[in-house]
């Protein structure tokens, strides 16, 4: 990755940082999925410079990184376009070359945790014909576990379900692969850190 666009969100009283995370990652998913190719794959990955994970509170900050190849790669996709209707809320930096001293490298790549054993029924119950109580005895034994990853709340454009995109950060330090979900996150591909 040789290239970046920053993006800042810039909350109001009215407009809270996780509302505008909603607002702004939807659109740049709605961005990433233009630029797909037949695979599904994306040569834009997405890094969060004030990532902080700790038992207490995790969040992902007020800044997200879109980072490419080259400088045509983040121009064709033009994140101030993506952005224009929340223009009065985010900021876009012009595209600049990575710096040479790095932190590392890291995975960013969603989580889906089993979180409730009532979701779950839910869903077991509708994928097997079966009524909630009997889907719900398959996860009695269930511990509830609670998640301390930062997340973004979004809406399926396609169901119209809400869901949480949970975002997990991996610290390496050699760089993989390049190609990422229509999210810019990979299970694989590395991003710069710095």
């Amino acid at each position: 990755m040789r290239c970046y666009c920053e993006i800042t969100l810039l909350p109001t009283p009215e407009l809270n940082l996780n509302f505008l995370w909603s607002k702004v990652f939807q659109q740049i998913h709605l961005g990433l999925v233009k630029i797909q190719d037949d695979k599904g794959q994306v040569p834009i990955g997405v890094s969060f410079p004030e990532y902080v994970i700790s038992e207490k509170c995790s969040v992902l900050g007020g800044k997200c990184r879109l980072l490419a190849q080259d400088e045509a790669t983040l121009s064709r996709f033009d994140a101030a376009k993506w952005l224009n209707r929340l223009s009065d809320y985010v900021h876009c930096s012009s595209i600049r070359p990575v710096p040479r001293k790095l932190k590392g490298y890291a995975i960013y790549h969603r989580q889906q945790p089993k979180t409730s054993k009532e979701r779950l029924a839910r869903r077991y119950a509708v994928r097997h014909n079966e009524s909630y109580d009997e889907a719900l005895l398959r996860y009695n034994d269930m511990v509830h576990t609670s998640i301390t990853t930062p997340f973004i709340r979004l809406k399926s454009l396609s169901s119209g379900q809400v869901f949480c995109l949970w975002i997990k950060k991996t610290m390496l330090s050699e760089h993989l692969g390049a190609t990422y979900n229509s999210y810019g996150l990979s299970a694989q591909a590395t991003v710069p850190e710095f």
